[in-house]
């Protein structure tokens, strides 16, 4: 139904009358315009031989290209974007739990941002702080998994902490605490229960100026945590320089009933906190500003 019969019968001398498809015009282009495309095309009217439709390719020969497609943008999103990291031990809690999965933000580093203060990150170890800690040994799925970035990789050595000092902070700890950063006393609601802001532990008492490009980090689980308090016969003090930051963990994406987002506490924006850092930029301003405030008077008094 719809063809169109071209030419002339054996027998007769005139061509017979083409037959209209009992649809009519209207009816071809509901077909067209639902998508649908007849099995056959007719011949058309010049003698020519009618376009072929082309066969839709097998979905088996397109699954190998979508699979490849789909581990390109995997290993892009992993290394430009964002990765999973799983987490290994109790230095974190009750923040974080040993075996959660949180995100990290990869992208914005690439721009220039840098951690600020009350972020948790991810960082490589910057000084054999996992020395001795055992390397688990991953199979085969878990590799597979881990290189497309479903799940960390096993033989990186990378930590995660939180950030509570910045380069050109000072920041101290005395006794029990509180830990204090440019003078202002951290309120810290999650410090693991149980625990103090810090440790009488002699090893872990510091007062320290951040070196410029550099991280302090601790765990919130203040006393189950090697981080910057116990590294200090490092360089840096056991600050950890920026360039060692992988990014910083946004979610716990897993597991679901876990799921949250982990926000900078209000304490890291108290009024006064940033002074110190902040003077550098604005003392760095009014020296480029003096030269020119000169130059303009020293112009007023020629005329």
């Amino acid at each position: 139904m719809g063809d169109v019969a071209v030419g002339a019968q054996e027998g007769h001398g005139e061509a017979e009358r083409p037959q209209e498809s009992p649809a009519g015009p209207e009816g071809l282009d509901r077909l067209q315009g639902s998508g649908a495309v007849p099995d056959e095309v007719a011949e058309p009217a010049d003698g020519t031989a009618p376009k072929k439709t082309g066969k839709q390719r097998s979905f088996w020969k397109e699954l190998p290209l979508l699979i490849g497609i789909a581990l390109i943008l995997a290993l892009l999103i992993k290394t430009f974007l964002v990765q999973a990291f799983s987490i290994p031990s109790d230095s974190m809690q009750n923040t974080l739990q040993r075996g959660d999965r949180v995100l990290v933000d990869k992208l914005t580093p690439w721009f220039g941002s840098t951690p600020e203060r009350g972020e948790v990150v991810v960082f490589h170890d910057p000084g054999n702080w996992l020395q001795g800690e055992p390397t688990p040994q991953p199979n085969a799925v878990q590799k597979a998994l881990s290189f497309v970035g479903l799940m960390p990789s096993a033989e990186e050595k990378d930590l995660i902490k939180r950030v509570v000092a910045v380069g050109g902070d000072t920041v101290e700890c005395k006794g029990t605490g509180p830990l204090k950063v440019n003078g202002k006393a951290l309120n810290e609601p999650y410090v693991f229960a149980g625990n103090t802001p810090c440790s009488t532990d002699p090893d872990s008492q510091f007062k320290i100026t951040v070196p410029k490009g550099r991280i302090w980090v601790m765990g919130d689980h203040r006393q189950n945590s090697a981080d910057s308090r116990y590294h200090q016969d490092q360089p840096g003090g056991g600050s950890v320089p920026v360039d060692k930051v992988v990014g910083r963990a946004l979610v716990i994406a897993w597991p679901v009933d876990r799921w949250a987002t982990l926000p900078v506490p209000s304490t890291f924006g108290q009024s006064g906190i940033g002074t110190v850092a902040a003077a550098a930029p604005a003392t760095l301003g009014l020296l480029g500003a003096a030269p020119v405030v000169l130059l303009r008077r020293r112009r007023r008094a020629g005329h």
